[in-house]
């Protein structure tokens, strides 16, 4: 049950978009050109970090929904939760490795964030536009924490959440809302 009462038990963000769609067709724009647009970054890396830095927040809604999303875009099924428990053992490219960890940082403790960090994502072959697109991520990703915190949002099950990354991934961002669907 959400913590307002205008709000049905069994719906998420995307009610609250509805409610307010100045507010959040801009905000789902942006998050189709972040999450979408071009970048060093595939989409599954940058769901990757969207679930992992939502994981590290201890927010299952948002981390649910995101992981199967980067798993939708061809990220290894279940990356994420060894990701989590031990970053320096799961099974992910070395080259992920520094990024993930300036994201872990980030989300967790973003005081302590220094050139050192950045110049590790830097030294394993990333470029800016690279990090500049994790940090934006890990943003969005503490955004959305924020808002399904908030409200009082309850995580989907995996499988309803596998089948809404699935049309996320062929409807992107904005199509996914029909409010905000680009006019054709």
């Amino acid at each position: 049950m959400a913590f307002f009462k205008s709000i049905p038990a069994h719906v998420g963000p995307p009610h609250v978009y509805m409610q307010y769609p100045e507010i959040y067709g801009p905000w789902s724009s942006m998050s189709e050109a972040l999450m979408n647009g071009p970048s060093s970054l595939n989409q599954g890396e940058r769901e990757l970090i969207f679930a992992y830095s939502a994981g590290l927040a201890r927010c299952e809604m948002v981390y649910v929904a995101h992981s199967e999303v980067a798993y939708a875009w061809g990220i290894e099924n279940g990356l994420v939760d060894p990701l989590l428990k031990d970053l320096d053992t799961a099974p992910v490219e070395d080259r992920l490795k520094p990024l993930l960890a300036f994201v872990r940082k980030l989300t967790l403790t973003p005081s302590e964030i220094s050139q050192t960090d950045a110049d590790a994502v830097f030294d394993a072959g990333w470029d800016e536009k690279a990090l500049h697109d994790a940090i934006a991520v890990t943003g969005r990703a503490k955004f959305m924490v924020c808002i399904a915190q908030g409200f009082g949002f309850k995580p989907m099950s995996r499988e309803k959440a596998a089948l809404r990354a699935k049309e996320r991934v062929e409807k992107g961002y904005v199509n996914l809302y029909p409010v905000f669907q680009e006019k054709q």
